[in-house]
């Protein structure tokens, strides 16, 4: 099935399927672009100096366990996970880590299908990247369901002056990588361009 599948993709490269139906993948903006730049420059940097696994973004196709085939915004490998790695044609296995970055033509199908999905063929962690409200929900997987580990948002000055003392302490400003033990980023850095007011 895998095999079929890649051999049509050769022909025709900007394609998911889900549900046995080809759903065109379409071209990211330069908002959604510069967050997946960013996540891959921070994690790869992490990877690289643990000598401890592969990060991937746009266009690298996931031939999942049971049956999908998708292209997630950012996979991320670890190296004892790396023989699902074919280097010259994709990922035949489940990541350990996938981040979807919404957009208005995916989003519905980043928060319920494809969760549902990468929940079944067990990927530990999934994020869901909202480039409007700027914030990021994590997914952890626990006895083979995801549960949601917490929702991280960008707050801006306007958010921090209604909020009382207490509840600013409790205000997170970096998202750590779960599966990526001393991994944190700064949300400021993940949201650092795009959908900024223009004078």
């Amino acid at each position: 099935m895998a095999t079929e599948i890649f051999n049509e993709r050769l022909l025709y490269p900007s394609y998911e399927i889900i549900g046995g139906k080809k759903i065109m993948a379409p071209a990211a903006n330069p908002t959604h672009g510069s967050i997946i730049g960013r996540l891959y420059m921070f994690i790869g940097t992490y990877l690289d100096a643990k000598n401890a696994g592969y990060v991937f973004v746009d266009d690298v196709d996931v031939y999942l366990p049971q049956g999908p085939l998708f292209k997630p915004d950012l996979i991320v490998v670890l190296k004892e996970n790396s023989s699902i790695i074919d280097w010259n044609k994709g990922i035949f296995g489940a990541p350990d880590m996938v981040v979807e970055v919404l957009s208005y033509s995916t989003r519905k199908r980043d928060i319920t299908i494809k969760k549902d999905i990468y929940e079944a063929n067990g990927v530990k962690e999934y994020w869901i990247v909202d480039p409007w409200s700027k914030n990021i929900d994590v997914y952890l997987l626990r006895d083979g369901k995801y549960f949601l580990d917490d929702v991280y948002a960008l707050l801006d000055e306007y958010d921090l002056l209604s909020m009382t003392d207490a509840d600013k302490a409790e205000v997170k400003y970096e998202i750590p990588v779960k599966i990526l033990d001393g991994l944190s980023i700064p949300l400021k850095n993940i949201f650092k361009w795009g959908y900024q007011n223009v004078e």
